[in-house]
């Protein structure tokens, strides 16, 4: 898995593109904190689970199905505290828990993600993957070359992230000054 420091780059990138629509910035907390959930599956080592099972490191909570469920219950009460659409909300956070899994089997290390859970637990990885697999303890983290480590999720995914992220501000701001020049050759209403 990439570092718990660079998962939350997903939802970065992509706020800019639903921002006008989203509402409260609070959400993009709370897509943030969704982009490291489906890593809730490593406490599965402590009761004997299998890396491998349904319920292992990288299987169900890193599925599509699993972002799509959790996005929707996630979406649901925070529509209705943020003011901001549940369809859009729900959208954004199933992007946010999804990228967990796309970002994992960009890594050179594991058996790969369960995408198709819980329909199928094959695991799967990407033919691309420049991005070392983080430890899971953060003594082991720090023990090892957590700075190499950085640096490459930096090249491979905050440098992406921030891309989409400007793209999105770029499109927003395209967007409304078109709307203005819309708005204002407008002929005056007559009444």
């Amino acid at each position: 898995m990439p570092t718990v420091f660079s998962h939350p780059a997903a939802a970065i990138g992509a706020f800019p593109w639903f921002r006008r629509r989203l509402g409260h910035p609070a959400v993009l907390l709370v897509g943030m904190a969704l982009t490291v959930l489906p890593d809730i599956d490593v406490i599965g080592f402590r009761f004997g689970i299998a890396y491998g099972d349904l319920l292992g490191h990288r299987g169900l909570t890193h599925s599509l199905a699993f972002a799509l469920v959790v996005g929707g219950l996630v979406a649901w009460p925070a529509a209705r505290l943020s003011g901001a659409g549940l369809r859009v909300l729900w959208f954004y956070f199933f992007l946010c828990l999804a990228s967990h899994g796309l970002l994992d089997a960009l890594t050179d290390g594991g058996l790969g993600i369960a995408f198709f859970s819980p329909f199928s637990n094959e695991r799967y990885f990407f033919d691309f993957r420049p991005v070392r697999v983080s430890a899971i303890s953060v003594q082991r983290f720090f023990a090892g070359n957590w700075t190499g480590l950085l640096a490459i999720e930096l090249r491979w995914i905050w440098l992406p992230a921030l891309v989409l992220g400007a793209a999105g501000i770029a499109v927003g701001r395209l967007r409304a000054a078109l709307r203005a020049r819309i708005t204002a050759a407008a002929p005056p209403e007559r009444t």
